[in-house]
């Protein structure tokens, strides 16, 4: 089902980017400097913590899988923009815990989208003990927005749609986020690398919009709040918390990233006492759940 993203190349960002980087890098003396200041990293850990906290870190430990732009997770074919949505839709809320969710998906190009009301979800807000209802009406869904040209660039795709889920999903937290409304777009971003989206999400942060002809569409990229480089660290929290081996994700990422990767993972590591307060704020909510 996925193809490769033709409008997001890693040709287009090696030559107009990614090379002339790794020239000036290779000179500099600030090489070995962190690839993101202190304050922008600390609040991606604080922000994680929020997730652990709020968001079943039981589920996350124990049933959130790390998702791949792979046939193997999004199988099945369908010969229109709307079935792909749906098959897409479907899938994430699968890998998010949220199947038993209700939703509504629109195409952006033929719809005015309108505010729902409010809209109950039964049982848990995670995993298998959420309950499904089929007969509610469509005025009562969570509308999933999407654009038909979006469905050119999959894995932008698939960010996109776990970011809408994530905006939902915050809104239910019992605490504010670290830095509060301001950095909302932000922490929703997060919290979808949070549910096992990371990779996806790194790979369409960023869209070089120039290049070889048709390499930028605007209707089918994604609008990235984290950087390119935040996105990336925090899905190397996620899996320095999961254990996942370095090879695991690097395959799935683009190349110029690689490196950038390994380099967050192996600073993480070194970070024990946030390590040790993640895994704390883990085992608190996990507390707070057994004696609810």
């Amino acid at each position: 089902m996925l193809t490769p993203d033709p409008f997001n190349c890693d040709i287009c960002y090696d030559v107009a980017v990614a090379k002339p980087l790794r020239k000036i890098f290779m000179f500099s003396p600030f090489v070995n400097k962190p690839l993101l200041p202190e304050w922008s990293s600390q609040w991606l850990l604080d922000a994680f913590a929020w997730s652990l906290e709020n968001f079943d870190a039981d589920q996350f430990y124990n049933h959130t899988v790390l998702v791949l732009p792979t046939d193997e997770y999004f199988p099945g074919h369908v010969d229109s923009p709307h079935g792909m949505a749906r098959l897409i839709v479907d899938r994430v809320k699968g890998y998010a815990g949220i199947s038993h969710w209700p939703t509504l998906i629109t195409n952006q190009t033929s719809c005015a989208l309108t505010t729902p009301a409010q809209v109950e979800i039964k049982g848990a807000l995670r995993g298998p003990a959420g309950i499904s209802d089929e007969s509610i009406d469509d005025a009562h869904r969570l509308l999933i927005p999407y654009h038909p040209q979006q469905i050119n660039n999959p894995e932008g795709l698939i960010a996109s749609f776990a970011h809408i889920f994530a905006h939902y999903m915050g809104q239910m937290a019992k605490d504010a986020p670290p830095g509060g409304g301001e950095y909302w777009p932000h922490v929703t971003e997060l919290l979808a690398v949070y549910l096992g989206f990371g990779i996806m999400f790194a790979n369409s942060a960023f869209t070089y919009r120039g290049g070889c002809g048709s390499c930028y569409n605007p209707h089918a990229v994604r609008e990235a709040s984290l950087s390119e480089l935040e996105t990336t660290y925090a899905l190397a929290i996620f899996a320095v918390l999961k254990d996942i081996p370095n090879p695991s994700v690097t395959k799935h990422l683009k190349r110029h990233l690689r490196g950038s990767y390994k380099r967050m993972v192996k600073e993480i590591k070194n970070r024990s006492q946030d390590i040790a307060r993640l895994k704390e704020a883990g085992s608190g909510s996990l507390t707070r759940q057994r004696m609810a």
